[in-house]
């Protein structure tokens, strides 16, 4: 008599061994800071437009000289803009901010210029990029190397500006699929 083998009900893993699924959740138990990374695309319209997206896979990469990295998937808007336009900013949250991240980080989102439309912002005297109000500090980068990483590119800028402003309370934290705070 022939056994019928029961179907597999877990997630069938790439051939390097681990499913997406199993990825993903692993990798959300790790925390992370919420950055609004931003640029100005001054070809864009009359009076150019600027784009903006919610990023968790952002970090410091060098102090000799100062670099910083954040992960951009591929194909998104911010990668093609930061193909062609080589400054951009990025906007370290507060954790009172988590509205804004939200806003930038949804799928299917409406366009950028409504997005940005009522937040409270400062343009980057040398990136001409939106900084955010109330950010914990903003940075203004250079891009110095684009390097592709499966699904992703990672984005390396020479850090051009470091502004820290007296902003109260700690910073946003995104933690097991769900923004948090220090606490």
């Amino acid at each position: 008599m022939q056994t019928i083998p029961t179907p597999r009900t877990e997630p069938i893993p790439h051939p390097e061994g681990v499913s997406n699924d199993d990825f993903r959740a692993a990798m959300s138990r790790l925390s992370a800071g919420v950055v609004l990374v931003t640029a100005h695309d001054a070809d864009a319209g009359p009076r150019g437009e600027d784009a903006g997206m919610t990023a968790t896979a952002f970090m410091s990469v060098s102090l000799d000289p100062p670099l910083v990295m954040v992960s951009v998937r591929n194909g998104s808007r911010m990668d093609d803009l930061l193909a062609e336009q080589p400054l951009w900013a990025a906007s370290l949250l507060a954790e009172s901010q988590h509205h804004i991240a939200g806003r930038f980080a949804m799928k299917g989102r409406i366009s950028d210029r409504l997005l940005f439309a009522d937040l409270p912002l400062t343009r980057g005297e040398t990136s001409g990029a939106p900084l955010v109000d109330g950010a914990l500090a903003t940075l203004e980068c250079a891009t110095e190397q684009r390097v592709v990483a499966g699904d992703h590119t990672l984005v390396i800028g020479r850090v051009l500006t470091a502004n820290v402003p007296p902003t109260e309370g700690g910073p946003l934290t995104y933690f097991r699929g769900r923004y948090r705070h220090l606490g």
